[in-house]
């Protein structure tokens, strides 16, 4: 059975509200992210809930440190019961390498995040002294080097994924609606799918929802 493309973002540090949200989302339908809002907050409650439940589990901590350190950190989160997990392509080659390593015995997915989908293209010549676009592609290099298993990035840029048959694809940013929060780079599910994005990552369209699971079926029949 393949994954389910949907990834439900639970980022909330209410533990009544967190599982809530759990109960009310569909294993068949979807998989769950576990936030560094929720695991900070509320530890490995949620995982197992969610794997009880029969969930396949995306946790994404967004490690960035020196090689060793993120090597050792995964080594203490791999007994989790998780599927995929998620670093900073910005820490280097030796950095996903020594995450690759971290996993090895496992069937955990790396993930490459590049360029947070809060960002623009102002924010990014500030920071990186070009474009978005170019600060992904070059992340692109890395992660196809540093033999990590994909990449977390915006709809915008999933086209220069296209000619990268390595690199498997989570895109967050997605949003029935331009709602003009802190998510700059956004796009619809059906179009993020379309562009060829292998995982969406939906937060407050579905956890918001006043019927979390008619959303939830909604999303998921937009993008059959």
């Amino acid at each position: 059975m393949t994954d389910p493309k949907i990834i439900v973002a639970i980022d909330s540090s209410n533990q009544e509200q967190a599982l809530n949200i759990i109960d009310q989302l569909d294993s068949e339908l979807c998989m769950i992210k576990i936030g560094s809002v929720n695991f900070n907050s509320l530890g490995n409650l949620c995982i197992n809930k969610a794997f009880e439940k029969g969930f396949k589990i995306f946790l994404d901590l967004k490690l960035h440190d020196i090689p060793n350190t993120v090597k050792e950190s995964i080594l203490g989160l791999k007994h989790y019961p998780i599927s995929m997990l998620t670093i900073h392509t910005s820490g280097g080659l030796d950095m996903m390498r020594a995450a690759v390593e971290g996993v090895e015995g496992t069937n955990i997915k790396i993930f490459g995040v590049t360029a947070l989908t809060s960002l623009s293209d102002s924010d990014s010549e500030r920071i990186f002294r070009r474009d978005i676009r170019s600060q992904v592609n070059s992340l692109l290099d890395l992660a196809e080097e540093g033999g990590i298993d994909g990449v977390v990035c915006s709809p915008q840029e999933l086209e220069l994924l296209s000619k990268r048959k390595s690199l498997l694809s989570i895109t967050p940013g997605i949003r029935l609606k331009n709602l003009q929060d802190d998510q700059k780079r956004v796009m619809t599910p059906k179009e993020a799918v379309e562009l060829g994005a292998d995982y969406i990552v939906v937060g407050r369209p579905i956890t918001s929802s006043e019927n979390i699971s008619k959303s939830l079926n909604e999303i998921y029949l937009s993008i059959q």
